[in-house]
C-alpha cells in the first residue's frame, strides 16, 4: 500500500486518551451549554488567547494562581462547585496505543503534541514508555506556546525533521485539526474512540 506520511503526532488527551478533553468537564453540568461551559473555563476552542487557562497551559500561570479564576466564573454562571473526585485519572485509549505500536513497528516518527498543564505531569508520563515510543514530546506548558498557534505545529515539524506534507496530525478539537491542515499537515479528527481516524491513519500510513 503506498504511503503517504512519513511521521505522525498524536495529541494526548481525547486521543491517546479517551478523557481529557476541556468537554470532559462541561459534562459535569447535563442541563447547561457544554460550549458555554468551555469558553468561560478553558477560553474560546480555537483560540490562543490571555484566558488564565490558556496561560496555564503555556506555562505562564500556575494551576494554583488560576483557582480564583474557576471560583469566578462558577459564581458568574450561577454553577455549584462540582464536588471533588480527586486528581483526574487518565484512562489510555487502548486502540489508539495499538495504533502507536503499529506504526511504530513500520518504521515511522513519532510525535505527542499536547496542550498540556505543568502539574498534570505526573498523572499521565507514567502511563506509556513516551521515550520509547515516541521520537519527540511536545508539552505546550514547557515550550510557551499552544495549540493553535501555528508555531507549535511548525516546532514540532522541525523537532521531528519532518515535511508537513508528509505529517499527519491526530486532535479531538476541530479547530485544533484545522490549524495543523493550515500549515501544510494531514489533519485527522478523532472522534469518539477514534475508529474513523485510526482506519485514516492507517491508510495514510500505507499500513492498511
Amino acid at each position: 500500500m503506498l504511503r503517504s506520511v512519513d511521521t505522525v503526532i498524536f495529541d494526548f488527551g481525547g486521543v491517546l486518551c479517551v478523557n481529557g478533553s476541556p468537554y470532559d468537564f462541561a459534562r459535569r453540568f447535563p442541563d447547561r451549554d457544554p460550549e458555554e461551559i468551555v469558553a468561560a473555563m478553558m477560553g474560546e476552542p480555537g483560540t490562543d488567547s490571555d484566558h488564565p487557562w490558556h496561560r496555564v497551559e503555556r506555562g505562564e500561570l500556575p494551576m494554583a494562581e488560576a483557582r480564583a479564576h474557576f471560583a469566578d466564573v462558577f459564581s458568574r454562571l450561577g454553577l455549584d462547585v462540582p464536588a471533588s473526585s480527586g486528581p483526574m485519572t487518565f484512562v489510555l485509549n487502548d486502540a489508539m496505543v495499538a495504533l502507536v505500536h503499529d506504526l511504530r513497528s513500520a518504521g515511522l516518527r513519532l510525535g505527542v503534541l499536547t496542550n498540556n498543564v505543568k502539574e498534570f505531569r505526573p498523572r499521565w508520563w507514567p502511563l506509556l514508555p513516551f521515550e520509547d515510543l515516541f521520537d519527540d514530546v511536545l508539552d505546550s506548558c514547557e515550550v510557551g506556546i499552544r495549540k493553535p498557534n501555528p508555531a507549535i505545529y511548525r516546532l514540532a515539524l522541525d523537532r521531528l525533521g519532518a515535511e508537513a506534507a508528509r505529517t499527519a496530525f491526530l486532535d479531538d478539537l476541530a479547530p485544533n485539526v484545522a490549524a495543523a491542515a493550515a500549515v501544510g499537515m494531514h489533519g485527522v479528527h478523532v472522534v469518539d474512540v477514534g475508529a474513523e481516524a485510526i482506519e485514516r491513519t492507517r491508510r495514510l500510513a500505507g499500513i492498511g
